[in-house]
């Protein structure tokens, strides 16, 4: 406090005040600013009288959102809001997660990608390009925030199941950091979304005079791999002990790329892992629902990209803990691409299919897979609309008193059945889970409420996880552990209702344990950064930001 003015709070050099600390999203309170910081901070007259509580403003705010006639409208007003005001953004998002999910991220996010150039504002992040090579540490020391730790970074190449997007994927990271924020209480100061620009093979968007990346082709080889190791040098200089999530990558980009800096950095890819973690804990519940073993378990992919190889290998180690060899867990993962079933006698597979192709007749579509191999579970992740008919689902439920259908494939419109068809197509058997939300369906007087497998139940928790300990890299096991905490917090009112995934209000409490648990697993294996606290839980809790806003008087 001044003593010449007692009550007047001395503030620290270059605090903004007036009209400027209106302008600064991180601090801005607008009208829940008290009538002594009005006077301390020079806003008087700047803002109406009365004093708000940031509850009050959350009405507000819930009000005109819910007024908004279209999903884009609505994801157009949460980004504004988050420009004006991040700690009332969070609020809503946090009191509001289940009915903000959808628009913040899947399905809406996909939507907004493809008309980011088209609505885009006020700029979120970085962007680095072809034409700053050479200059990627010097961008990073642009960004205002010293503090981040974690980075989510896109080269927008395979955004949801959309395809190429180029610098328009801005909207991924973006998206993906809100939910590390909202989902397990990582500062936003720590968050830096990152679009690494190549160019893009998107010939609307280069044609398009309004889109802001670049315009060439997209640059492929040594060129590109150039460009990835200069950004990841740039962050080890700049952020060290950061954590750098890879975000839809394309596969021809994708796999390589997590071989080549898992053992060497602080990274994840979420297509593949936490993707693979989301889809496990669904299949953990799913066999509590059929009364099966997992290792009891035959898996048809249709899709063998990212994530249909990510789930596999996350299932075969799970296998593997359940007692069985990796080439005994790997026969009970079979996958149908493009091309037909993946077996021994196909020439010119990928490298990341080659664990997968089994010694078998090829079969060419897909229906006839199932009849062939009677599996107890299809996962979809093809981006294919309508992959799963009802020829498909008929089958599944020809051959399993409770076939397990999952169709993760995000956007909604490119899911591979909806939860309704999969209900009725098999007389409501099917234990359904899909990528992005379906209202609930009713089937002969029940109602069920289909479960989302969202990535969001898994990596905010892994990256507070991983921050909290300063883990050096993120491991497999930490994964796998995740889908196991994930599927043990499903209760028998949720099973009841249909959904293997607990609600989305619970998913601040996931991701603390999910975070605890990845925390002991950096310990325990030796990568962590700093000594263990001796109440590991309550340090991760005390670590989590909670959306209220700061005392200035």
């Amino acid at each position: 406090m001044d003593r010449n003015n007692p009550g007047i709070p001395v503030l620290p050099v270059g605090f903004p005040t007036g009209i400027q600390l209106i302008n600064d999203s991180m601090l801005n309170k607008n009208t829940a600013f008290t009538d002594e910081e009005r006077i301390a901070l020079g806003l008087r007259g700047l803002l109406p009288p009365r004093v708000n509580t940031i509850e009050q403003q959350v009405m507000r705010v819930m009000g005109n959102y819910r007024r908004k006639t279209s999903d884009i409208e609505r994801y157009i007003f949460l980004v504004s809001l988050q420009d004006r005001n991040q700690t009332l953004f969070y609020r809503v998002l946090v009191d509001h997660l289940e009915e903000m999910m959808p628009i913040i991220y899947t399905p809406t996010v996909g939507l907004a990608c493809q008309e980011y150039v088209h609505i885009y504002r006020r700029p979120k992040g970085v962007f680095v390009s072809t034409k700053d090579k050479g200059r990627f540490s010097e961008i990073l020391r642009n960004w205002p925030n010293r503090s981040v730790r974690v980075i989510v970074i896109t080269d927008g190449e395979r955004i949801l199941g959309l395809g190429d997007l180029g610098a328009a994927g801005m909207g991924i990271p973006v998206g993906k950091l809100s939910l590390y924020t909202a989902c397990a209480g990582i500062h936003p100061s720590l968050c830096l979304p990152v679009t690494i620009d190549v160019g893009t093979n998107n010939i609307g968007l280069q044609n398009d005079p309004l889109y802001f990346g670049m315009q060439h082709p997209r640059i492929r080889g040594e060129e590109y791999d150039c460009l990835i190791e200069e950004f990841v040098r740039a962050v080890e200089d700049n952020f060290p002990h950061t954590l750098i999530q890879f975000e839809d990558f394309g596969n021809i980009n994708a796999f390589r790329l997590l071989k080549k800096y898992r053992n060497r950095i602080c990274m994840f890819n979420d297509d593949i892992q936490g993707t693979a973690a989301v889809a496990l804990a669904g299949l953990y519940s799913a066999i509590k629902v059929t009364g099966q073993k997992l290792t009891g378990q035959r898996i048809l992919f249709f899709g063998a990209g990212e994530a249909g190889t990510g789930i596999g290998d996350l299932i075969v180690s799970a296998m593997e803990d359940a007692g069985l060899s990796e080439p005994q867990a790997r026969e009970h993962c079979w996958f149908f691409d493009s091309q037909g079933l993946i077996v021994k006698s196909r020439k010119n597979l990928a490298e990341h299919k080659l664990d997968y192709a089994h010694d078998h007749p090829f079969v060419s579509d897909f229906a006839e897979a199932v009849r062939v191999l009677k599996p107890t579970a299809i996962i979809g992740v093809s981006g294919q609309t309508g992959a799963f008919t009802p020829e498909v689902l008929e089958a599944m439920a020809s051959c399993n008193e409770r076939p397990i259908v999952f169709a993760l494939s995000n956007p909604t419109a490119k899911s591979e059945c909806t939860a309704e068809e999969a209900y009725k197509q098999t007389k409501g058997r099917a234990v359904f889970a899909s990528g992005s939300p379906f209202d609930p369906v009713e089937i002969n007087g029940k109602i069920y409420e289909p479960g989302q497998g969202n990535n969001a139940y898994i990596f905010p928790g892994i990256g507070l996880g991983v921050i909290a300990s300063k883990a050096r890299y993120v491991t497999e096991e930490m994964f796998l552990t995740a889908a196991k905490i994930l599927a043990a917090k499903v209760s028998d009112a949720d099973f009841k209702k249909g959904s293997i995934y607990p609600p989305l209000n619970q998913i601040r409490a996931v991701s603390a344990d999910i975070a605890v648990q990845a925390a002991e697993i950096a310990y325990g294996s030796g990568i962590a950064g700093k000594t263990r606290p001796d109440d590991l839980p309550e340090y991760i809790r005390s670590q989590m930001y909670e959306p209220v806003y700061n005392d200035y008087c």
